[in-house]
């Protein structure tokens, strides 16, 4: 199951142009069984992921959950104290259900304040190390330097940028799924 916002909910494009689609079509080719879940939310922050993946645990039953969440709370200046809580809660209550959790790194431009960006960009690798969580170190590697590969708002990425994106998600993915079970 991939629990984010609009970078992983294909904001503006066809569903089955973004990037969680696109994985699903690797992972079916790696093993039929399995199959990827975008229980992904645009606008969602860390603080609503939270509120609501209790739920999506219990409805989808994942053996793994790639939680992609934060930019839009680095978009409206949150605490970055209450995002790294949010993000280990929600990593907590993905090892409750028995799935294993992925933490997705995400990076904000440094006109949000220079500490600021440094600051947030720090809490994913933290995050993982500390609760020793597989780590995507930025989702947008590669792409958030080419600004032809972003739709006009220069915030998400356009379909050109999806396979890309999946480039980057699946070496830290493709093992977890080599070592568990579907479920």
């Amino acid at each position: 199951m991939v629990f984010g916002d609009s970078l992983s909910a294909a904001y503006n494009l066809a569903p089955e142009q973004g990037w969680v689609s696109l994985l699903g079509k690797r992972v079916a080719k790696v093993d039929p069984s399995w199959r990827v879940v975008n229980a992904s939310v645009s606008g969602e922050t860390t603080a609503g992921g939270l509120r609501r993946l209790a739920e999506d645990l219990k409805r989808h039953k994942p053996a793994v959950v790639v939680i992609e969440l934060g930019a839009n709370d680095a978009l409206r200046g949150q605490p970055v104290a209450g995002i790294r809580s949010n993000l280990e809660q929600m990593i907590r209550l993905a090892r409750q259900a028995r799935a294993e959790p992925v933490l997705v790194g995400i990076m904000i431009p440094p006109n949000y304040g220079i500490d600021y960006a440094a600051e947030f960009r720090a809490v994913y690798g933290a995050v993982a190390e500390r609760l020793r969580v597989p780590l995507v170190p930025f989702l947008l590697e590669g792409i958030a330097d080419k600004p032809d590969l972003f739709q006009a708002d220069q915030l998400h990425p356009t379909a050109q940028a999806q396979p890309l994106i999946v480039d980057n998600v699946w070496p830290t993915l493709a093992p977890l799924l080599a070592k568990r079970p579907n479920k």
